[in-house]
């Protein structure tokens, strides 16, 4: 293995998204969003063919095809989301399905669609966060490895080739020819439609420029990144800096988070090997040197002197604890980081040796920059880590802020880690995280000082009233994270290709943008984002919107209409 190829991988990309993460200027007042107009067929060209008429045939028996639930967000939540699924219903409706749209709380959403797998469609999101510019983690939601419970991929969705294409580009460390790879595997899934990027969304987001100076701005995170509260610098006498969103963790067990917001808690007082930083650069962090062997060895000296918030010193029996702990755990959300690794060796007192199964090219980059590292003598008489109730949950980090307090659905708090290595740079007392019941709550709270930055997503309305304020400064930076609607392959009807893809079809998501995000944000086409351009493939199928099309492809699988217009299909 040779570590610079590694760092050359992610550099690629820094070019072309750091430039992206500036504040804005102020904009000119937004008009009111207008429906999309559908264009005229220009004169000379053909008009477009209707659907062909669906043969009845006289020995087939036909049958209503069942009601399908869309799984969204409340509205105070999101409206985005929440405006989305009836967009969505009114379109599907149109093809003749009776479509019930369910919006239930974000934590609730999460535990339906990943622990339970609970659903029929479901319109959620995955957060554009910095180690994912690397593409493993997003191609691995439509490995088949993923699909048990708890996994990344919940829909189900499994395809040999994918699968064998997935396998082989993590071993590959020449990038043009993991790129062709990626490239394929785009392909293959987007012709299958089980997931269906609806839009990617601008992260934009405001701070108080009266308050704390030197935020930190990252591609697909904004403001509330790791970075920003180690570098943040106070203006005034208040030393703690205040974050506000409408949103908390699924939970502070690390062992069974599944949401941005539990993860971007957590690594404020949990320390990882590499952390990366805003330009997308792998830091060394408890890390002190990594050493590549070759390509399936890996040593990593540890950084000497960092002590556990209890007081015990940090050691490498921790490190190969760690790693050996979430493998026999099996935590799904993070099997494809520790999935590879045969065996942590531990050569001397200051060195662990990484021994891994085959090459994994993202290894340094996204294994080691995700996997918090855990006090064996907290938790080796964990036996089954995910069923610790809330009260239960060791909290005990050696990262640069310590555990304070977590007052369920209102507040939490960390304080700085004086004895961490990076105290020194660090100049704020703390962080507070103030949770509000909706969107508006954390606006107002912007605009009374309540807080000092969001760490959610304004919203449009929002946008231009914030621009007013002398004392806020607004931030947009593009997202690699982005909006989807997964089906669930193992329920009717969406085990049929064909009406996956005819529902695809159905999906206006222009109008999503254009009405819903008035403009900011991007048509979603694949699960590698467009602006993460060395990795996206811009040549994949389209699906946009157009219900002849979706009819047809109904009609091509057999499907039928009844004369009330209910879609039937033939009896399997």
């Amino acid at each position: 293995m040779k570590q610079s190829t590694i760092i050359i991988t992610v550099l690629i990309l820094v070019a072309l998204l750091v430039g992206a993460c500036q504040p804005t200027e102020p904009a000119e007042p937004t008009p009111e969003p207008m429906e999309p107009i559908e264009e005229a067929t220009p004169i000379d060209e053909e008009p477009p063919e209707e659907p062909t008429e669906p043969p009845v045939e006289p020995d087939v028996e036909y049958e209503p095809v069942p009601p399908v639930e869309i799984i969204t967000t409340t509205e105070a939540y999101d409206p985005i989301r929440y405006e989305a699924g009836f967009i969505i219903q009114d379109a599907w409706e149109q093809l003749g399905l009776e479509v019930i749209v369910r919006p239930m709380e974000f934590a609730t959403a999460l535990e339906r669609f990943y622990d339970e797998q609970d659903f029929d469609a479901t319109i959620l999101g995955w957060s554009g966060r910095v180690e994912r510019l690397d593409p493993q983690h997003f191609l691995s939601t439509l490995y088949t490895g993923q699909t048990d419970l708890g996994g990344n991929n919940p829909g189900g969705y499994s395809n040999p080739e994918y699968d064998r294409l997935f396998e082989a580009q993590g071993r590959e460390f020449d990038v043009d020819a993991r790129l062709d790879m990626v490239l394929e595997m785009q392909d293959i899934y987007k012709s299958d439609a089980p997931t269906i990027v609806l839009f990617y969304r601008d992260e934009v987001v405001a701070y108080n420029d009266d308050t704390f100076d030197n935020y930190v701005i990252m591609a697909g995170e904004g403001l509330y990144n790791e970075w920003t509260p180690m570098q943040v610098n106070p203006l005034t006498d208040e030393m703690m800096l205040t974050i506000g969103a409408p949103q908390e963790p699924d939970t502070i067990n690390p062992l069974d988070s599944t949401s941005v917001w539990g993860w971007k808690w957590l690594r404020m007082y949990y320390d990882k090997l590499v952390r990366l930083s805003a330009d997308v650069e792998p830091v060394p962090w408890a890390a002190e040197e990594i050493i590549p062997v070759d390509d399936t060895t890996i040593d990593v000296v540890l950084r000497q002197g960092m002590l556990w918030h209890d007081g015990e010193p940090v050691t490498v029996e921790d490190v190969k604890f760690t790693f050996d702990y979430f493998n026999e755990q099996d935590f799904a959300y993070f099997r494809s980081f520790y999935g590879p690794i045969d065996n942590v060796q531990i050569l001397d007192e200051n060195t662990v040796r990484f021994n891994l199964e085959e090459a994994f090219a993202p290894f340094i980059t996204v294994t080691l920059s995700q996997i918090p590292l855990l006090p064996m003598h907290i938790w080796e008489g964990i036996e089954v880590a995910a069923d610790l109730a809330p009260a239960d949950i060791p909290t005990v980090g050696s990262g640069p802020f310590i555990f304070d307090r977590y007052d369920r659905g209102e507040y939490m708090s960390l304080r700085t880690n004086p004895d961490h290595f990076a105290a020194d740079d660090i100049q704020i007392e703390g962080v507070e995280f103030i949770i509000y019941a909706d969107a508006e709550g954390v606006f107002t709270g912007l605009l009374t000082a309540e807080i000092d930055m969001t760490a959610w997503r304004l919203e449009p309305a929002q946008i231009p009233l914030a621009e007013q304020e002398d004392n806020l400064t607004i931030v947009s930076v593009p997202d690699f994270g982005y909006y989807h609607l997964t089906y669930n392959l193992r329920r009717e009807p969406f085990d049929d290709v064909a009406m996956r893809r005819a529902l695809t079809y159905a999906l206006d998501r222009e109008r999503m943008v254009n009405v819903l995000l008035d403009g900011r944000g991007e048509v979603g086409s694949s699960v590698i984002a467009p602006i993460n351009a060395f990795w996206h493939n811009p040549f994949i199928e389209r699906f946009e919107f157009d219900l002849d099309l979706a009819r047809q492809e109904l009609i091509d699988a057999g499907y039928i209409w009844d004369d009330d217009g209910k879609l039937l299909r033939p009896v399997r």
